[in-house]
């Protein structure tokens, strides 16, 4: 199967060294199969149908799997020993190739309903395939990880409301239209990259929101035992500083990406210890 090359920031690194040894591996395989579909759905500059076809012959490659057959694909030869070992389900895997499909050709979402549908998919199925790989999956837990994974997928696409605009022939926005009209923002001004008060009061909402939706996932941070409760403190401790650095910028995407710097890891380190 063939590859799309990025060169991508990450927020949160994955598989870092806080987490035990046996799940760097099946950690890794996860995200190389979520991160190289999400690849061919969003970047370069391949057209849509072929997009999609790539993520057909993701599809038929899990197919493969749940038939027990082999796969030539060493990302998916990675993924079988995971899904084998753990007993990974597949249905979460295949819900985040159908957000990716949606990406494709869906470029506006009418309000936060339908946006939080696409997060179930596109985000919640990596939190709970990592519970499953945890042993943790009680039902508090469950919500716990989707209101996390949920607000980590808003913060990123509050980050990128710009690099977002860019894609595609009519420019792609997370940003719930029904909201916009309630603060008075239009795809004109996005295109011009005017941040002013209505646009900030935007900003503002979304942004209270995905805090307080991190926060009320903040839990599982502390439920979660030893190295991957504190791996789950660092990523929530991110995603909480991504969002206070939007409020720096004075909601500015348009001017200054958010993002996390080296030195912003001791001070994430500390929150992960203390909270």
């Amino acid at each position: 199967m063939p590859s799309v090359t990025i060169n991508h920031y990450e927020n949160f690194p994955v598989a870092s060294l806080l987490l035990p040894d046996h799940l760097r591996k099946p950690v890794a395989a996860i995200y190389a199969f979520a991160r190289s579909a999400d690849d061919f759905a969003d970047e370069g500059d391949l057209a849509p149908q072929d997009r999609l076809r790539h993520l057909d012959g993701y599809r038929t490659e899990l197919g493969r799997i749940e038939r027990g057959e082999a796969s030539a694909d060493p990302i998916f030869q990675r993924l079988n020993q995971a899904i084998a070992r753990y007993d990974l389900p597949l249905q979460l895997l295949r819900d985040l190739l159908d957000a990716f499909s949606q990406d494709v050709g869906k470029t506006r979402y009418a309000d936060f309903a339908e946006l939080m549908n696409y997060c179930r998919r596109s985000a919640n199925p990596i939190g709970r395939l990592l519970l499953r790989l945890y042993q943790s999956e009680t039902a508090e837990q469950l919500a716990w990880s989707d209101a996390i994974c949920s607000s980590l997928q808003l913060i990123n696409h509050w980050q990128d409301v710009a690099i977002d605009w860019k894609k595609g022939s009519n420019g792609r926005l997370y940003l719930p239209l029904e909201d916009m009209a309630r603060f008075g923002v239009s795809e004109a001004q996005i295109t011009a990259s005017v941040a002013d008060d209505n646009w900030r009061a935007l900003m503002r909402f979304q942004v209270d929101r995905a805090r307080a939706m991190m926060l009320s996932g903040e839990p599982l941070g502390r439920a979660l035992p030893g190295r991957i409760g504190l791996e789950l403190r660092m990523i929530i401790a991110g995603g909480l500083r991504i969002l206070d650095k939007i409020e720096a910028v004075g909601y500015d995407v348009f001017r200054r990406r958010p993002v996390l710097k080296p030195y912003d890891w001791p001070l994430l380190a500390w929150r992960a210890i203390t909270r």
